[in-house]
């Protein structure tokens, strides 16, 4: 798969490659809790959270009620998912979430 990113660069480059470095949740939570705040893990996790339930079509005031994300947020996540670069997609996908869409509308037509 080749992508050119608007924001590749040899630094980022190199975190890139050190987060590919990392085995095992436990390794994860070391990492990023060093290199992040917080506040920054959780922004990125809810953000996976918001694109999972839009992938399960969930309602913008279902996905803010769970999740606690604005609707700003929520339209912006949306706007990468069926927009942007294909990463939500991918990992999405990965984690079963695509399969579990696609199982979902099956069941809903019969």
């Amino acid at each position: 798969m080749s992508y050119n990113s608007n924001i590749k660069n040899k630094d980022i480059d190199e975190f890139f490659k050190a987060v590919l470095e990392l085995k095992t949740e436990e390794e994860c939570y070391m990492f990023f809790e060093d290199i992040c705040t917080i506040k920054e893990i959780q922004s990125i996790s809810q953000r996976l959270q918001v694109a999972k339930l839009l992938k399960l079509n969930k309602t913008y005031s279902e996905i803010e009620e769970e999740t606690g994300a604005s609707t700003a947020t929520i339209s912006r996540i949306s706007k990468c998912l069926f927009y942007g670069a294909g990463g939500y997609r991918l990992i999405l996908d990965r984690l079963g979430y695509l399969d579990t869409e696609k199982k979902e509308k099956k069941e809903k037509k019969e």
